[in-house]
């Protein structure tokens, strides 16, 4: 009869943590459902740049419709909900014990985290929409917490569990 492995601390840690950005983005993308409008602001105006500085040299990247606006914001929330979803498999896949495949999941959601909030909020809102230079709008020091905590936990997934087992 073959026995079940002990669960290390290793496998405890990537599970909850994974659980953690998995519940964090869930919630994200319940209350971006939930209260649309709060965050359909926030994008439209860092979208509009109708906040910044207004420099005609930048004023150009702008996009005033409220239609494209509205589209990438349902966009961004379709990627939190797939995230969100991605991580609870990832999540669950580590609680029935199934490394490869937990760690694999995983690190799709994290990515998917990791591209959002650093590639979308970071660098297109922040850089490409100057999001930066607005004191109402400006999501950076925000988008860079969970960056940095997605980041942290892909690492934490990745650490060989030293079991030996192909999933180190």
């Amino acid at each position: 009869m073959a026995t079940t492995p002990p669960r290390t601390a290793l496998h405890l840690t990537a599970t909850l943590l994974t659980a953690t950005v998995a519940l964090y983005m869930a919630l994200v993308a319940f209350g971006n459902i939930t209260d649309f409008g709060t965050n359909q602001q926030f994008v439209r105006h860092v979208l509009a740049m109708d906040t910044t500085f207004k420099d005609d040299d930048l004023m150009w990247r702008a996009v005033t419709s409220k239609g494209l606006q509205d589209t990438a914001y349902v966009a961004i929330i379709v990627w939190e909900t797939v995230s969100a979803l991605v991580l609870i498999y990832g999540t669950w896949l580590y609680a029935r014990r199934d490394d490869l495949r937990a760690r694999r999941f995983s690190t799709y959601g994290l990515l998917m985290v990791l591209l959002l909030f650093g590639a979308g909020f970071m660098a297109i809102g922040g850089e490409w929409f100057s999001m930066w230079q607005s004191a109402d709008w400006n999501g950076l020091d925000a988008a860079l917490r969970v960056f940095v905590l997605s980041g942290v936990v892909l690492i934490v997934v990745h650490l060989p569990s030293g079991t030996g087992t192909r999933d180190s």
